[in-house]
């Protein structure tokens, strides 16, 4: 993680990011279900897509340069303007301009191995809303029997925009479910299993 506040809370404990992603979650189904009652997010949609963007790249992190979680990519932060000279250029890339601390934005081995599975995890359930996406279309071409002839693409509308939304923010709410206590250090919670284990 990059940080440990939100708001002006602190997010080094686990359970105080596990609340925050409840509440995004739960922040993310009432402006669906508001969207779905004011106009069937036909109109909605695209601020509520918005408002999910806004949620991961301030509050989540991962895809952009602020959040509780470092830049997926590990790319410095565009903050400073293009350089104007080559001196210009060559201050910056020697640290005499005062570039940002690579701690801030550069994962390290066992970051990149857990952004790797968290991505793997949360893009499995994806792939599922994206098959029954798929089966609507497919049915919009020919529209089965059991099914009502206006259902469907007030079906697609309920799936597309919760899919989308955790598409952009379902790694890193996994991430910082199951992050422990930043105070804490895995290897020392289970040296004393592996002394036990050795015994």
């Amino acid at each position: 993680m990059r940080r440990t506040t939100v708001f002006g809370y602190n997010m080094a404990r686990q359970s105080a990011r596990r609340r925050l992603v409840i509440a995004v979650y739960a922040f993310l189904v009432v402006l669906l279900v508001a969207g779905w009652l004011l106009d069937h997010l036909r109109t909605t949609g695209y601020y509520i897509y918005f408002a999910g963007y806004l949620i991961s790249y301030l509050v989540l992190g991962g895809y952009g340069s602020s959040g509780l979680i470092k830049p997926f990519t590990g790319k410095p932060p565009r903050t400073q303007p293009m350089p104007k000279s080559l001196i210009e250029l060559e201050l910056r890339y020697s640290g005499a301009l005062g570039s940002p601390d690579p701690e801030e934005y550069r994962n390290d081995e066992r970051e990149l191995a857990r952004r790797d599975r968290v991505h793997y995890q949360a893009y499995q359930g994806i792939i599922v809303l994206l098959a029954v996406i798929w089966f609507i279309a497919m049915w919009e071409q020919h529209p089965p029997r059991f099914l009502p002839a206006g259902l469907l693409p007030i079906l697609l509308y309920l799936v597309v925009l919760p899919a989308i939304l955790l598409a952009i923010t379902l790694p890193q709410a996994i991430l910082l479910w199951t992050e422990p206590d930043l105070d804490s250090d895995p290897q020392e919670e289970n040296a004393p299993a592996a002394l036990h284990s050795t015994r």
